[in-house]
C-alpha cells in the first residue's frame, strides 16, 4: 500500500518570552482597573468633603448675617429714641411702690390701687432666687391715675404702710449722680498747710557736728 502523506496545517508555538509578556499585560490591566477604582473613591471623597466646607460656609454666612443684623437693630438710632421715648412713656403711667410684704400678690396690689384708676400691669421684683425683694411697680392705663395713687403712700397693706413714689426712668448708659448731703454737725472742713516738724539742734541752724579724730596715746618718758 502507497503511504499517504497527509499535510498538518497550524500556528507556530509561541515562544514563553511571549507567554510571560501576555501574563504581564493581563496584570496590568488588573492593577489598572483597581487604580481607576481608587480613583473613583478618592474622587467621591473629595467631593463630600467639598459639599461639606460648602455647607459649613453657607451656615457660617447665615450666623454672621443674623448677628450683623441684631447689632443693626440694637445700634439704629431711630429704633434706640422710639424704645427710649416708649419706656418714658410707659414710666410716665407708673408707680413705685415699697414696703410691700414678701407675701403679697399682684392681684392683692392690683385691688389696692384699683380705685386710682385702671391697672394695666402689676410687677412685683424678685431675686436671681424667686424671692420677693420688698418693691413692686404699678403701671396704669391713664397717666392721671398716678397723682391718685401718690395720696395712697402710707396706706397699708397686709398691715404694713406702703411708700409710694413715681416711677423714675433709667437712661441707658447713664447713672445718676447723687450728690453728699451737708452735714450742719460737722462743719465746714479746712485745710491745714503743712509745717515741717520742729527740729533742735544743738550746734545751731544748719550746722552739722564735726567728729575729732582720737588721740593716739603716747607714753610719756
Amino acid at each position: 500500500m502507497d503511504e499517504e502523506e497527509h499535510e498538518v496545517y497550524g500556528g507556530e508555538i509561541p515562544d514563553e518570552g511571549e507567554m510571560e509578556g501576555d501574563m504581564d499585560s493581563h496584570h496590568a490591566d488588573v492593577d489598572m482597573s483597581a487604580a481607576d477604582d481608587d480613583a473613583v473613591k478618592e474622587l467621591d471623597e473629595m467631593k463630600k468633603r467639598l459639599k461639606e466646607m460648602e455647607e459649613e460656609a453657607a451656615a457660617l454666612r447665615e450666623m454672621q448675617a443674623k448677628v450683623e443684623k441684631e447689632m443693626g437693630a440694637v445700634q439704629d438710632p431711630a429704633t434706640t429714641a422710639a424704645s427710649q421715648a416708649s419706656r418714658e412713656e410707659t414710666d410716665a403711667r407708673s408707680v413705685f411702690v415699697g414696703n410691700v410684704d414678701y407675701a403679697c400678690t399682684p392681684e392683692e396690689v392690683q385691688q389696692h390701687f384699683q380705685s386710682c384708676g385702671t391697672v394695666n400691669r402689676v410687677t412685683i421684683l424678685t431675686d436671681k432666687f424667686g424671692q420677693p425683694k420688698g418693691f413692686a411697680y404699678v403701671e396704669f392705663v391713664e397717666t392721671e391715675a398716678v397723682q391718685e395713687a401718690l395720696l395712697l403712700t402710707e396706706s397699708e397693706l397686709h398691715g404694713r404702710q406702703l411708700k409710694v413714689l413715681p416711677k423714675r426712668t433709667n437712661v441707658p448708659g447713664m447713672k445718676q449722680y447723687r450728690p453728699r448731703r451737708f452735714n450742719p454737725y460737722m462743719g465746714f472742713r479746712f485745710r491745714r498747710p503743712y509745717v515741717p516738724p520742729y527740729f533742735y539742734s544743738p550746734y545751731g541752724y544748719g550746722k552739722v557736728p564735726r567728729f575729732r579724730r582720737a588721740a593716739r596715746y603716747m607714753p610719756y618718758y
